[in-house]
This record gives structure tokens, sequence and C-alpha cells, in this order.
């Protein structure tokens, strides 16, 4: 099923037609905590929506569980819901991967549609049809492919994000820059996120989508060139797996997704230049714009060898050797490529002292 993306200007008219067109004997909401305080309110006086139950979930992603799939699932039994249902994923992306998850799986599937509520989930967890959640440590170790009846964007809900949260999604627009051309990258580097104009944010973001979805247009699977999405990811998830694992050792710990894409990025930008010779001063000029923003994480050399052994569970590696989407210039991608563990090393230390 072809995934239909709206960028809405008017929610409550694209959502009502998306239902007119999405069969449904019940509906569902599935929020988190912090959505069914903040986002809710945007939506609950539609009238579509006045019979729909709703279903809520921990925050963040370390409720991102086996456990609140089962919850999700024993409230949609409770409800009535059949095969013709629908549930609505209103949330960031731990919300529309998990929900999207529960919802292909319930009696073999039912249909759903995603509403992100944050820049992250607009531009990367809710196009494309990854579903899933984290198991034993891993993140997103168990999932499927499932794409949504529709996913509807729209920038209202980028008022109720803080700083951090817009730079969680940033990042994943700014690696949608580099896998694309110079055009979009220039525009993206050039961005203030200190001050940002979320006019010019939404039609930056319309071209961040486009870019995404041609890539998974072409391999809907990631068998081939969607490895391309994972530019910053294979080192940026481990990052992230460890932040979660050891989140007690600092306060800015677990990483907030975005965060960890963004210094995934400075390693692999290095990683590009020394292996695959990407422009250094673009590559500067990025690793810059990415530490004057996101600052640096604060892991230290000992935690290395774990770190590495985080990687070694990407599932995009074939036997024991980690797999990396390497850049030869901007919009230049080579995938399938490997590192070896010292090399991945100074990336780390690259990332850690410049």
């Amino acid at each position: 099923m072809e995934q239909r993306v709206i960028i809405s200007r008017h929610l409550n008219t694209e959502l009502t037609k998306a239902l007119s067109e999405c069969e449904h004997d019940r509906l569902f909401v599935l929020t988190d905590e912090t959505t069914k305080n903040v986002c809710w309110p945007v939506m609950e006086s539609f009238q579509v929506l006045k019979e729909a139950k709703m279903i809520t979930i921990g925050a963040t992603d370390q409720n991102k569980s086996l456990e609140s799939v089962v919850h999700v699932w024993q409230e949609l039994e409770a409800g009535g819901a059949t095969r013709h249902s629908c549930m609505i994923n209103l949330g960031g992306g731990m919300v529309t991967d998990l929900g999207g998850f529960a919802a292909s799986t319930f009696k073999r599937g039912i249909n759903f549609i995603n509403i992100p509520t944050t820049l992250l989930a607009m531009v990367d967890a809710s196009v494309g049809g990854k579903t899933g959640f984290n198991f034993n440590g891993l993140k997103n170790e168990i999932g499927v492919f499932h794409n949504a009846n529709s996913v509807i964007l729209d920038t209202v809900f980028l008022k109720t994000l803080d700083r951090a949260n817009l730079c969680s999604g940033y990042a994943e627009m700014l690696k949608h820059g580099l896998i694309s051309d110079e055009k979009h990258w220039t525009e993206l580097v050039s961005f203030d996120l200190t001050d940002p104009d979320l006019d010019a944010l939404s039609g930056m973001l319309a071209d961040s989508v486009k870019v995404k979805q041609r890539v998974v247009t072409k391999d809907p699977f990631e068998t081939g060139i969607r490895k391309a999405l994972n530019f910053g990811h294979t080192i940026g998830h481990a990052l992230e797996a460890f932040s979660l694992k050891n989140a007690s050792r600092d306060e800015a710990w677990p990483l907030l997704h975005g965060y960890a894409v963004a210094y995934g990025l400075v390693c692999e930008l290095y990683l590009s230049t020394v292996k695959m010779h990407f422009p250094t001063e673009r590559m500067r000029q990025t690793v810059h714009f990415i530490l004057e923003n996101y600052g640096r994480p604060s892991f230290v050399c000992d935690d290395y060898d774990e770190l590495i052994a985080l990687m070694h569970h990407d599932k995009k590696n074939t036997g024991s050797k980690i797999n990396f989407t390497l850049l030869s210039g901007i919009g230049k991608i080579h995938i399938n490529q490997t590192a070896t563990d010292e090399e991945i090393k100074e990336a780390l230390d690259f990332l850690r002292e410049g």
C-alpha cells in the first residue's frame, strides 16, 4: 500500500477527509502522556473524533517496549476493535513507531493514520513504513514494514516543542540535505536554530520529506539505496542505546534520537572524509554547525569497546562486519561500506576532541 503524505494547513479538514477514505467501524487515538496533555487539546473538539476511544502509554523512549505494545493490544481488544477498525497515532516517533507496529499486528493488521507532533517524527519516523519497538536494550530490534494509510504533517504542533526537540528533528533534516544536493544542504547549515523561523522551517520540512519519499519509493524494504537514510545512524544508534543503558551517568542522558544522529553524522562524516575523500571544507562546515547547536556528548575512551559492541547489533550488518553508509560528496552515496575498530575509534575521538 502506497503511503499518502499530506502537508496540512487545516488539520480538521485533512483528518476528516483521511478518515472518510479509511474504513473504520471503531476509531482509536493513541497518545503518550505528554502528547495527551499538550497535543490532544488541539484536536479533541473535532467532530470526526467524538466517538474515538483514547489509549495512552508512557512518554519517552524508555516506554518504547513490548510492555507498551501489549498495553495497546489489550486496550484495542477491550474497546471492541475489529479488523475494520482504525487507530490514529498522535505523537512523536516513539508513538508512531510503536502504534504502527501494534496496529499492523493486531488481528493481522488494522488501518492506522499517523499524525506526528515532533519535527523528528514529521521528517523521519512517521514516513516510510518502518514500525517497531526496542528490545533487550537495542533500538527498534523488533518491527515490520507497514505503511500508514495516511500521514498528516501539520506544523501547528511545532509550536509545542522546546528547542531540544526541535534540534532533535533538525538532525534528520540535515542528514537529508547531506544525501541530496548542495542547495538543500546549504539552506540547512545556514538556518538559525537559536531563533527558528517556523514558516521557513515548514517549507524546508516539505523538501526534507520529499527526499525521504524519493528514496523509500525506490527501495521500500531497505535492500539497497534506502540504506542511504542510515547515514549517521550506525554510530548514532550505538550512542543512543549506550546513553539509554547508562542514563544515570549524565543528566543529559538518555540522548534524544536526533542528538545521537547528529553525533553519528560527525563521526561518519569523518569516516567519509578519510575513506571516501568527502570534501574537507564541507565536512568542517557541517561539523561546526552540529557542535555549535548540539554540543559534544560526554562519553569517554573507556566506553569505545561497548559502543562498538552495540554497533555489531546493527540490522544493516552482514556477518561480523559493521555496515556504514558513507559519502564521497554531498549527494554522492556509497552504501555497504565497512570500517575497522581502529577507524571507528578515531571517528569517536574526532567527535570528542575535534
